[in-house]
């Protein structure tokens, strides 16, 4: 496992990393979350992303149970404030709601801190200067060590590192943005003066294009899928990247690796990527993953041409 600094930030996060969304406290129970923590963790994973939306926080609580057993300094843990409940200061990213969010997320993970506190969306009704002050205070409170967003603009971005900037406040870290092989522009190119001027790391999400990319859906849509569960995901399953996926997995096939473990390998290349957030709902399913480490190294330029000529 290779640990990658978090953009221009000293803490160093493994390059493949395990996250909590759709399955802790949702399709899987205590003990299964446990076993695929500790095989992630056995590969050498560091990086556990949550937030106060999985579940409803029961994410968080199936979470706390777990990294009990660790040595807290050898975990890197983050979760993301924004959707915390239904009333009207319960949401967004005032300073009202990001530090009793927060501190309703620490009690949850039993934690006195996170390692990483995103901004999961931005949010139009809050200016950007309270957001970027409110994180300045929760950092300076010892709550969380760095802060970053999750989908927000370059331009959104660009405002929150002049603010810090203007009123001596601790700037964002990190961005957590969806990245894989149809979602490329915002990370290949909005972001690109961010990497260079600001430093900017980034803990990338859906690697698998929501399953699309493990080409489990090349001949049809499997019984109990996600795809049959989630009716917004069909319209993502278009003939056009069926087929490319189709020649993707036969390419896959000749370097001797899965489908899922060619598209994770993708992201890993990127040397703006610092950590891909990966998912499983069984420890052979983290197994599978973790092979994309092995796969990376068999991404030659070659291949990478390759797979551009498909994609395009």
């Amino acid at each position: 496992m290779q640990y990658n600094r978090l953009g221009k930030a000293g803490i160093k996060v493994s390059e493949l990393s395990f996250g909590s969304w759709l399955t802790f406290g949702k399709h899987i129970n205590v003990e299964v979350a446990k076993n695929c923590m500790r095989a992630a963790f056995e590969h050498g994973v560091n990086f556990f992303d949550n937030a106060e939306v999985y579940a409803r926080g029961l994410s968080e609580s199936v979470m706390a149970q777990i990294v009990k057993e660790y040595r807290r300094e050898d975990l890197v843990i983050s979760t993301k404030i924004f959707w915390g409940g239904e009333g009207p200061n319960d949401k967004g990213l005032s300073w009202k709601h990001l530090v009793e969010g927060t501190k309703n997320s620490l009690k949850r993970l039993d934690l006195e801190y996170v390692d990483l506190l995103f901004c999961h969306r931005p949010d139009p009704e809050t200016p950007i200067e309270e957001t970027v002050r409110a994180m300045d205070h929760i950092i300076r409170s010892g709550w969380a060590f760095y802060w970053g967003t999750s989908e927000w603009s370059a331009d959104e971005l660009q405002q929150a590192y002049d603010i810090a900037e203007k009123y001596h406040c601790i700037p964002p870290t990190m961005e957590q943005p969806q990245y894989h092989m149809f979602h490329r522009e915002r990370v290949e190119e909005e972001y690109a003066s961010l990497y260079e001027n600001h430093g900017l790391g980034t803990t990338i999400w859906s690697p698998l294009a929501s399953g699309i990319l493990t080409g489990k859906y090349n001949e049809g849509i499997p019984e109990n899928s996600r795809l049959q569960r989630e009716s917004w995901l069909a319209k993502e399953l278009t003939e056009d990247k069926l087929e490319r996926v189709r020649k993707l997995t036969s390419l896959a096939g000749d370097l001797g690796c899965s489908m899922a473990q060619l598209a994770i390998a993708w992201c890993l290349v990127n040397p703006n990527v610092s950590t891909v957030i990966t998912g499983a709902t069984s420890v052979e399913q983290v197994h599978e993953n973790m092979k994309a480490i092995e796969a990376k190294e068999k991404l030659t330029k070659e291949v990478m041409d390759k797979i551009d000529e498909i994609l395009n």
